[in-house]
């Protein structure tokens, strides 16, 4: 599924309103079979339906965690990002895109760096998060979280609104990048 601005990081979750006939069908195929399809970006100014370069090539692949339809069969889901991916071909392209994948393999870099920037983004959160009414809960999510990828992948889903800068954090493939990209975003 290619979305404008949509980013499906790994470990946050997306919700969705599922509406149009090809999505619906895709939706309860991947319900039928493992739980599981792929989110990625349009492009600026793309139509989805103008090919393979309308979109990124690095996507989400998530799981769907819950879904509800509605009586007029529109449906609604959350789904849980699980891990990066590249859409390296088209299988299938009606009704709906069926990719083949790659997977994004991640780089850790210098885990003393990772640590250390981990904590400064975190830091970074909580000032900003200070003026929220939910800043409690994220002072709780935040100092569970002891990955320094996954704070980044969170973090990254949480508070980064643009969405070049989220796709740019969703194809590097080193953390300490994502780490030092968020710490500049958020300062």
């Amino acid at each position: 599924m290619v979305l404008p601005g949509a980013t499906l990081f790994p470990h946050a979750l997306l919700p969705l309103f599922i509406f149009e006939p090809r999505y619906r069908q895709m939706l309860a195929d991947a319900l039928a079979a493992d739980r599981m399809f792929c989110v990625g970006m349009v492009r600026p100014g793309a139509d989805e339906a103008e090919g393979d370069d309308s979109f990124y090539p690095v996507a989400g692949l998530g799981l769907i965690r819950a879904c509800v339809t509605n009586p007029d069969g529109t449906l609604h889901l959350v789904l849980q990002g699980l891990r990066r991916v590249a859409i390296v071909g088209l299988a299938q392209q009606e009704p709906y895109r069926v990719a083949r994948l790659s997977e994004v393999i991640t780089r850790r870099g210098d885990l003393a760096e990772n640590l250390d920037l981990a904590k400064r983004v975190a830091a970074l959160c909580l000032r900003v998060a200070a003026h929220s009414p939910e800043a409690t809960q994220m002072r709780e999510r935040l100092e569970e979280v002891d990955d320094p990828e996954i704070l980044a992948d969170i973090v990254a889903h949480t508070f980064v609104q643009d969405d070049a800068e989220r796709q740019r954090l969703m194809e590097e493939p080193v953390v300490t990048q994502r780490l030092r990209l968020l710490l500049d975003l958020l300062g």
